[in-house]
């Protein structure tokens, strides 16, 4: 469906900008990373893309997803640049119409969908502030409390799902004062999708959108909240648009590439919403909404979409690309297809353990003659997303690249690491309503206070890249007062127990001694070839033999070169991977350790038990 390529795969390298880092060191051992490539003029919006591509290619497909019907072949609906312009001025209008004061924001209770998109575009076109909150809350929570908390929070101006059914339930007694709109199923009272879209655009629309300033709100994304009750991202139009021209100008192969790409990230996280979806926009692309997921049942509808598209570029997580593995691997059409015309593979920072990339590689050079390359990046919800990014070839196993043009990149010694701190135009201007928040978050010379460590790979060499090296607040004492590095831990687990964990989390605060949650990879799974492939739970791969004897050796070959600090003594097995919508994965696309120790605080019991589940060098 999407436009052809205007390069062939093979000079990509030739469409990838080369690091030119300087590095500004002072007095009191920190020092700052800055590139000498000036940012570029951006425009005052992501939305101004819209409106321009749909008139330079008003007819390119813009949106597209899949149509599932019982009984019928599976069949794309696609929205051109024109249409979705078209539509979003009538969606904005209605918007407009609505006698709700201006900085309510249009809320979305939905997983990704063309009327999501059209949404969320069309309050931005009118100036509007959107905010996308997580599915999860309401179809995977057992209570409703924690989604209730959040649309108080939020006070909406609007709230739409894709769904009444689905979300009736959810919505029923949440503390609204806002219509509620919903393309299926609306319930009475509620407004239907359509009518939004049957509403006659007005010159109210174009006025509004004239009155965009870079710094109005575009969005608001919530942070995980795992620990407490959410933050409230200010994400501003200015902030959005400069952190694309600042990936454009990383990967200039990007402009009028029109990127084609499948995806499944939801919009309430800024990976799927920001980087992904925005690039898109930016790039005259064409997006299709991946309807699967990275679990059994569903990541074969992932499959069939790009085995239909062909895309060329794809974003994913590590258990992603983990769950789509088998399948390139055992199916050469697939395979062919798939690498047909992709120009890049991008992962989450500091999360792709090197075996599974070593998987994809090998399946890559059966069917094509230039290496796959592997792109990177790193931020956060707060700097919209990208600070760094991985536009160069490496082998540095956890590298994050280099700032990107217009970025700041300050080390801080602490704790015996280096505190990295941002600043620059993409960065937030502060939490919602919450002053306090917004002033810790930021030092006495306005960097904003990420909370991640990080090194150079090279000391002489600032262009050679930064290691991500753990969360500053993640690290912590053992009962003999020892600290525990987790980030230098976890990769050093992930490596050694490759292939093996999909990734790990480090536990052990206040203990006699470290153990490690292990999240298991399909070649863990097929140990226990006399279990359920995809049903076996963690605690009966855990009293396997042949499951028990390779992680035990993974941990002993761990500890003969470790101290007491790097030395997991224990370990046990989970039963699935980690849960973005949960908020098991944190915006910089790792592993949240705080929120999975939260959330699976009974595995954590069971780490430290006698149960016979549990791995432990004797």
């Amino acid at each position: 469906m999407g436009p052809e390529l205007s390069a062939p795969i093979c000079r990509l390298r030739e469409g990838l900008a080369q690091p030119d880092i300087a590095r500004e060191t002072r007095p009191d051992g920190s020092f700052v990373l800055r590139s000498r490539t000036p940012l570029a003029p951006f425009r005052r919006s992501v939305i101004d893309w819209l409106v321009h591509w749909a008139m330079l290619t008003p007819d390119v497909p813009f949106l597209a997803e899949r149509v599932r019907r019982q009984g019928e072949s599976a069949s794309w609906r696609v929205v051109t640049y024109a249409d979705a312009l078209r539509q979003t001025r009538s969606i904005g209008q209605a918007l407009l119409d609505l006698t709700v004061a201006p900085e309510r924001p249009v809320t979305v209770l939905s997983d990704n969908s063309i009327n999501h998109a059209l949404m969320t575009l069309a309050a931005m076109l009118v100036g509007r502030p959107s905010a996308t909150v997580s599915s999860a809350y309401a179809r995977v929570a057992k209570d409703m409390t924690k989604l209730h908390g959040i649309l108080r929070q939020l006070d909406p101006a609007l709230v739409y799902v894709e769904d009444g059914d689905a979300y009736g339930h959810a919505l029923a007694a949440a503390p609204l004062d806002c219509p509620i709109v919903a393309t299926i199923a609306p319930k009475a009272g509620w407004l239907p999708f359509d009518a939004l879209l049957s509403t006659a655009a007005s010159s109210d629309v174009d006025a509004a959108y004239a009155r965009i300033a870079p710094d109005d709100i575009a969005k608001l994304l919530l942070t995980s909240g795992s620990t407490g009750r959410p933050k409230l991202v200010i994400n501003t139009h200015g902030m959005l648009s400069a952190n694309q021209q600042m990936i454009a100008q990383c990967w200039p192969f990007v402009d009028g590439a029109a990127p084609v790409v499948v995806d499944w990230l939801p919009w309430s996280h800024t990976f799927g919403a920001n980087h992904n979806f925005n690039l898109v926009l930016r790039n005259g692309g064409t997006l299709h909404v991946d309807d699967g997921r990275p679990v059994p049942g569903l990541i074969e509808r992932t499959v069939e979409n790009l085995r239909d598209v062909a895309p060329t570029l794809h974003f994913n997580v590590p258990r992603g690309f983990d769950a789509l593995a088998p399948f390139l691997e055992a199916n050469d059409l697939f395979a062919a297809r798939f690498f047909e015309r992709l120009q890049m593979l991008f992962y989450a920072a500091a999360s792709l353990p090197p075996a599974l990339r070593d998987r994809f590689e090998r399946v890559a050079v059966r069917h094509r003659e230039a290496p796959v390359f592997f792109a990177s990046a790193w931020g956060s919800t707060e700097t919209s997303p990208v600070v760094t990014s991985v536009h160069f070839h490496h082998d540095v196993a956890g590298n994050i690249g280099v700032p990107t043009p217009g970025n700041e990149l300050k080390f801080v010694p602490c704790a015996g690491k280096l505190d990295m701190r941002v600043r620059g135009p993409s960065v937030f201007p502060g939490y919602l309503n919450d002053p306090a928040a917004t002033a810790a978050a930021f030092d006495e010379e306005g960097f904003y206070r990420i909370g991640d460590a990080g090194k150079l790979c090279d000391p002489e060499d600032p262009n050679a890249g930064v290691v991500f090296d753990g969360r500053i607040a993640e690290d912590f004492k053992l009962s003999s007062g020892t600290w525990v590095s987790v980030g230098t831990l976890r990769l050093k687990a992930v490596g050694t127990l490759a292939p093996f964990a999909l990734d790990v989390v480090v536990a052990g605060h206040d203990r006699d001694e470290i153990g490690l949650l292990i999240f298991p990879t399909q070649a863990l799974r097929a140990l226990a070839a006399d279990l359920p492939l995809l049903e076996s739970t963690g605690e009966q791969l855990g009293r396997h033999p042949a499951v028990r004897e390779t992680v035990l050796e993974g941990l002993r070959r761990m500890a003969r070169d470790s101290g007491t600090s790097q030395r997991a003594a224990r370990a046990v097995i989970l039963s699935g991977a980690p849960s973005l919508e949960a908020g098991e994965i944190t915006d910089k696309g790792y592993v949240n350790q705080r929120a999975v120790l939260t959330l699976r605080a009974d595995e954590v019991q069971r780490l430290f038990s006698h149960a016979d589940s549990v791995i432990v060098i004797e």
